[in-house]
């Protein structure tokens, strides 16, 4: 405390505050050979010159955290895409995750994945334009249990069937693991298509836990929850990713006890016996192909080439299931 004029001057002990002039930000640089200009490749093999402002948005199809997906019209050819919108930050992690969803989608060309049109760098944002699928099956098997009391044998043996020549696919000939497998990242329509989109994270993520309100469904195996010293990822964690999955479509909700804390979940998947199909409601080919995939040592789970090779895959890989699907999809309105 001091005296000045007589009077006191009472010091507060407050810290001397700095201001500090914040600069304007940078302008995103486009990833190379990225304009608001592309040469998309249509589905029948046909390229067209393309301009972001030729393209309309029509709905939004989803959103997460790696972006914001809408369905998007080319008016001068008629053509429907989904456009998947990144924005393409200055934090490097961030940024090489944004290539690497550029480049799978750029290279994958199987009919068990979603067709890559083009993309563009626009106002910031990398947009990535794929094929339209009508629903993912996540909500396809809500509304087939809703309305059909669940999903014909035939047809989840089909789906099962899609997934796995995806899954296998991407790691035989790009030596890609998609590390998130779980029903939303798999996309059906009207037609009975069924194929596999978002492999582009795989280069990036680790673990899957995905967010609901009800708590978070962890879809990761046993041996990446309790990390393992020099433990590795393989393909044969997302061949438990895969089959959790099955099972979630099989009996109509996810296979583990609901619950709004993350870690009893996870303890549940550590712990307990690995979820097996209800007795007497599949065939033998089917609880034996679970029972595979589901295997906790991860060491006895088989690789996709001895997937494919199994009876339930063989006898269902060329099941129509076209007026299945499109039943439920319509439903679904």
């Amino acid at each position: 405390m001091s005296r000045q004029g007589g009077k006191k001057k009472v010091n507060f002990g407050l810290p001397k505050l700095t201001i500090v002039e914040t600069p304007p930000a940078e302008e995103a640089i486009a990833p190379p050979n990225l304009d608001s200009v592309a040469r998309i490749r249509l589905k029948d093999g046909e390229e067209v010159t393309v301009e972001a402002d030729e393209l309309e948005a029509v709905r939004e199809l989803g959103r997460g955290a790696y972006g914001v997906v809408e369905q998007m019209r080319h008016r001068p050819t008629g053509t429907n895409m989904a456009v998947k919108r990144i924005t393409y930050t200055f934090d490097e992690a961030e940024k090489r995750g944004a290539l690497m969803d550029l480049s799978v989608n750029m290279k994958a060309r199987s009919p068990f994945t979603v067709h890559f049109y083009g993309a563009f760098f626009r106002d910031g944002d990398i947009w990535i334009c794929m094929e339209v699928m009508d629903t993912s099956l996540d909500k396809f098997y809500r509304a087939a249990f809703e309305h059909r009391k669940g999903i014909p044998e035939p047809v989840l043996g089909r789906i099962a069937y899609n997934i796995v020549a995806a899954l296998d696919y991407l790691k035989s000939t790009w030596n890609i693991m998609h590390r998130d497998v779980k029903p939303s990242n798999v996309l059906i329509n009207k037609q009975g298509d069924v194929k596999l989109c978002d492999f582009g994270i795989s280069g990036q993520m680790v673990d899957s836990v995905a967010g609901t309100n009800l708590g978070c469904k962890p879809y990761m195996p046993p041996e990446r929850i309790q990390a393992e010293i020099g433990a590795k990822y393989d393909v044969r964690s997302d061949v438990w990713s895969f089959g959790i999955t099955m099972v979630e479509l099989s009996i109509g909700r996810f296979p583990y006890t609901a619950t709004r804390n993350v870690f009893e979940q996870l303890k549940q998947v550590v712990q307990n016996d690995p979820p097996r199909l209800p007795e007497g409601q599949f065939s033998p080919q089917y609880e034996e192909f679970i029972a595979l995939c589901l295997q906790k040592d991860r060491d006895n789970r088989p690789r996709y080439p001895a997937l494919l090779e199994t009876e339930f895959l063989k006898i269902n890989k060329n099941n129509d299931i076209s007026d299945f699907a499109n039943t439920v999809i319509c439903l679904m309105g």
